[in-house]
């Protein structure tokens, strides 16, 4: 097995992974088809987390021994590689976080009933797949042929670390006022009535999407925007597009699992916005002087777990007496 310019990404390896996507979505799917539309319950939710965490890890310590067992390649490209996975694994969780701020927003906004939400979620993570393959994709191309994007991504997640720590001009945001609502709205024919789980009905002989249809676009396209964080900041922590997309996929694949364990309780965690800042500033940073210093893969990781971590544990200390709705 040759590795493919500078990526580990072999033939072998990408279809490891496919295969490995496929079967535990088609799980996921006929799950979801034998128990019906249903409220998923936290203990559920934090099955399917633990499962997908499991999965994701498993992946990285068989892709770390088979590196190891590469003639080409040396045992410290092995660690480096299965580091800077779980670094952009663990970026990616984190930044999937305001997603869930985004998610509890729209489908409270929408009047989506919370039996409805998981259909809606693992399509909008289906196309997130698909989304997030084209852009690595782009990504991929564009730094192989211009050297010069890093710093402009490096530049970018310096200002998105720096404007997470400002307060918010706007804090009564309301999808009401957003434009690209409004021009579904006159651009769709849309019911206001659901008909259960179904993203079209028949009123008064048309076919009209339902509210939940409108609910997928609007989390499809919110992805659109979370990406072009999080893809500029895993290919801060590695330029392989092959682990670059591995462990963004991933991460996105628990991303509806993660949403229905923490719905409930992500407005206790206070202090993330400024864990995720100093993380979004040390990657654009490490981006920027990465041809003068090297900052290791495991050090990487250290900065942005114990960012994280510290941010989560001031979160639970202000709101520790907070009731909550679990």
């Amino acid at each position: 097995m040759q590795p493919h310019l500078n990526s580990v990404g072999t033939p072998l390896f990408y279809g490891v992974f496919i295969v490995i996507i496929i079967v535990m979505i088609a799980i996921d799917m006929l799950t979801l088809k034998k128990e019906g539309v249903h409220r998923v319950s936290t203990k559920e939710a934090l099955l399917w987390t633990c499962v997908w965490i499991a999965v994701s890890l498993g992946f990285a310590l068989w892709l770390y021994f088979e590196l190891m067992h590469n003639p080409v390649l040396d045992s410290e490209v092995a660690a480096d590689s299965v580091m800077d996975f779980l670094t952009g694994y663990v970026l990616e969780k984190s930044l999937s976080v305001d997603n869930i701020f985004v998610f509890v927003l729209i489908f409270s906004y929408f009047k989506v009933p919370a039996e409805y939400q998981h259909r809606v979620l693992l399509y909008g993570v289906l196309g997130a797949i698909v989304l997030r393959a084209v852009m690595v994709a782009l990504g991929a191309v564009l730094v192989s042929r211009f050297e010069w994007v890093l710093y402009l991504f490096g530049i970018f997640l310096l200002y998105s670390g720096i404007k997470l720590m400002l307060p918010e001009k706007d804090e009564n945001k309301s999808l009401a006022d957003n434009p690209l609502i409004g021009w579904l709205h006159r651009h769709m024919r849309v019911s206001e009535q659901f008909n259960r789980e179904k993203f079209f009905t028949i009123e008064n002989g048309q076919r009209m999407a339902t509210p939940l249809l409108l609910t997928l676009v609007v989390i499809e396209l919110s992805d659109v925007v979370f990406a072009v964080d999080s893809i500029p900041a895993v290919f801060a922590v590695t330029t392989d597009p092959f682990i670059v997309f591995t462990s963004n996929i991933f991460a996105v694949l628990g991303l509806r699992a993660m949403y229905f364990l923490l719905a409930n309780v992500v407005e206790k965690f206070v202090y993330l916005k400024y864990g995720l800042a100093v993380v979004l500033t040390f990657i654009g940073a490490k981006m920027l002087v990465a041809k003068w210093w090297h900052i290791p893969s495991f050090a990487s990781l250290a900065v942005v777990f114990t960012a994280l971590l510290l941010a989560i544990l001031a979160s639970w200390w202000k709101t520790r007496k907070q009731p909550h709705n679990l």
